[in-house]
């Protein structure tokens, strides 16, 4: 797994310019195309039916961005997550690890000659790579604990990039039950930070 992640990273950064590109990072005043890298963490938790407490994570990304307006900063993102999300609580602890693809829309805000702001809004799609319940340190059987492995929901939040340094705040609301099961409903979000370069 970490030699695939590692592979998609290499390659989202050898990808070739095919729009005006700035090798700064992106500007808000001009079209281009950018990409990155993003790590960080999360704290993920389980509600609905079933309310489980926060657990911590990590994030690996490599992300690609195109200004889409000539008129205004607007931005499509999107990329490919590495996220570990889950939840624990007492003797339960839920391990749930996605590979994941949002498609965000940013906007730019020009807080100074150096320093841009980006609100930005979206949804995501990801899929389990593996799953885990344990229950008092006990791993529970895959046909007493079945996770959907297809989640998708919605991101909010927040970027700032100061040249080619970026980070980012903001939550992640699950749409899709996070159980295959028609009598309990339950969804994985989550608070995330992530910190980055643009290229």
């Amino acid at each position: 797994m970490k030699k695939l992640l590692v592979s998609i990273v290499a390659a989202l950064m050898a990808a070739p310019a095919f729009a005006q590109y700035s090798s700064g990072g992106f500007e808000l005043d001009k079209e281009n195309l950018y990409y990155g890298v993003r790590f960080g963490g999360t704290l993920a938790s389980v509600g609905g039916d079933v309310s489980v407490g926060t657990k911590a994570g990590l994030t690996l990304a490599g992300v690609i961005g195109l200004r889409v307006s000539h008129s205004s900063p607007v931005f499509l993102e999107s990329g490919l997550y590495y996220t570990q999300r889950g939840a624990k609580e007492d003797n339960i602890t839920i391990t749930h690890d996605n590979l994941e693809i949002p498609i965000l829309v940013k906007y730019g805000i020009k807080a100074t000659d150096e320093i841009a702001v980006l609100p930005f809004i979206g949804p995501y799609f990801a899929y389990a790579v593996s799953s885990e319940y344990k229950y008092k340190g006990e791993t529970v059987p895959k046909d007493q604990f079945r996770p959907n492995r297809n989640n998708m929901g919605f991101k909010l939040g927040c970027g700032v990039e100061y040249n080619k340094l970026y980070a980012e705040l903001g939550y992640q609301f699950a749409v899709t039950n996070f159980v295959d099961s028609d009598d309990i409903t339950a969804h994985n979000n989550a608070l995330f930070l992530n910190l980055g370069l643009n290229f």
